[in-house]
């Protein structure tokens, strides 16, 4: 039975499941129809390693030679070992939160390489391997998990907006930039610009990205929606928010949808460009579906091992996103294994690098807490800032800390 339809299944596909709850048997078939992503499913590489020619996409990654490809294994490598010290990190106390990106490498780093310097990108809060494709520097994504800072870094020179907190509000912020771009006459030619929104399955079941849908395509925005559908919102499974494949839904808006191997790089690098292509010409916005999966928590307040099986989980790790480009590096004689070490001691730096930083992060001062509030100065947040700056030093006289 296709998961997508186990609410409402076919003539002669047996009794739906009831509302609340589907069956064992019901998840198990509906997992297993999802596992490889449907024959629309746009490859270029194998879990084998193993390339699959593509007449409408290798034109948008005929300049990707061994050197670029080692580039896209480096990039993820780096992320990966990044992503998994800052989780041992919020483990030891020295976070927050953290919301692990394991497995999702190559949907960020693909989609994040196709844009191009005057694109603008707007996050949820996983992305990110898109952060670090952007020349974000990974030190300031651990401020915001350490509660010292709020996605600090300058969004308008990096063309990466601050991370969202809520829920696919990110993709009305998106829309209204995009429009932006269309109304300032900045698409229509090589040279225009575009905007990529990120956003995961289970913001799909929300308000705000489809009316993000509506406005982008009714002004014809040059807006790529990028759905990284990693199988689960938190505890729903995807089957739980649709009865279509998610890149469907683009049609009832009009505008094109694609469902793109999220664990393949370089289909990620290929679709992406092609879909900020259609924008930068002012053809209107294109819904990605980046088909790929959550390997880890959902963020580390979450157990995952109380709502989905062990068994899909090792599925999913046969098809793991750098393991795949390592395997066609190693077979096509891109790369040998000097290389992979080197690339893994850099990892092992960079993330050591990341991890003393954390431990020695300077705790804001309070007055950082009215800092950029507004534009220009303001009379009332100035007396604001005085009085609270008054009342600590009350404390501070009175030796008390």
């Amino acid at each position: 039975m296709p998961s997508e339809q186990w609410t409402h299944p076919e003539p002669g596909d047996g009794p739906a499941a009831v509302a609340a709850q589907p069956s064992p048997e019901q998840v198990i078939a509906g997992l297993r129809a999802t596992s490889e992503g449907g024959a629309e499913l746009t490859q270029l590489l194998t879990p084998e390693g193993e390339r699959v020619p593509s007449p409408q996409f290798d034109k948008y990654v005929d300049d990707i030679d061994a050197e670029a490809l080692r580039g896209l294994y480096r990039d993820m490598v780096l992320v990966r070992r990044a992503d998994r010290e800052a989780n041992a990190m919020q483990r030891q106390g020295q976070l927050g939160i953290w919301v692990p990106l394991l497995g999702q490498e190559a949907a960020q780093i693909g989609s994040g390489r196709a844009l191009k310097a005057n694109d603008m990108a707007f996050p949820s809060y996983r992305e990110h391997g898109v952060a670090y494709t952007r020349g974000v520097d990974m030190k300031d994504l651990l401020g915001i998990f350490r509660c010292t800072d709020h996605s600090g870094w300058d969004y308008q020179g990096t063309g990466f907006h601050p991370y969202t907190i809520v829920i696919g509000n990110q993709v009305l912020n998106a829309a209204g930039y995009a429009m932006g771009q269309k109304f300032e006459g900045k698409v229509g030619d090589d040279d225009g610009e575009a905007t990529i929104c990120y956003f995961g399955d289970g913001a799909t079941s929300q308000g705000d990205v489809h009316e993000g849908f509506v406005w982008a395509a009714v002004y014809d925005a040059p807006l790529v929606f990028f759905c990284q559908n990693n199988q689960w919102a938190i505890s729903e499974p995807t089957e739980r928010q649709s009865r279509l494949p998610l890149y469907q839904r683009a049609r009832g808006y009009g505008f094109p949808g694609i469902r793109v191997d999220g664990n393949d790089v370089l289909a990620c690098l290929a679709v992406s460009r092609w879909a900020l292509d259609e924008c930068r010409h002012g053809n209107g916005p294109v819904l990605i579906e980046a088909f790929t999966y959550r390997m880890d928590a959902h963020t580390t307040t979450d157990d995952p091992t109380r709502y989905r099986l062990s068994d899909e989980l090792e599925e999913w790790k046969l098809k793991d996103p750098i393991e795949r480009v390592r395997a066609f590096l190693a077979r096509g004689g891109g790369a040998d294994q000097a290389f992979f070490d080197s690339v893994q001691a850099e990892a092992d730096a960079f993330a050591a690098d990341l991890r003393e930083y954390t431990f020695n992060m300077p705790e804001p001062p309070p007055e950082r807490i009215f800092s950029n509030v507004y534009a220009e100065g303001n009379p009332v947040l100035e007396a604001q800032r005085e009085e609270f700056l008054s009342y600590l030093d009350g404390f501070v006289s009175a030796g008390e800390h």
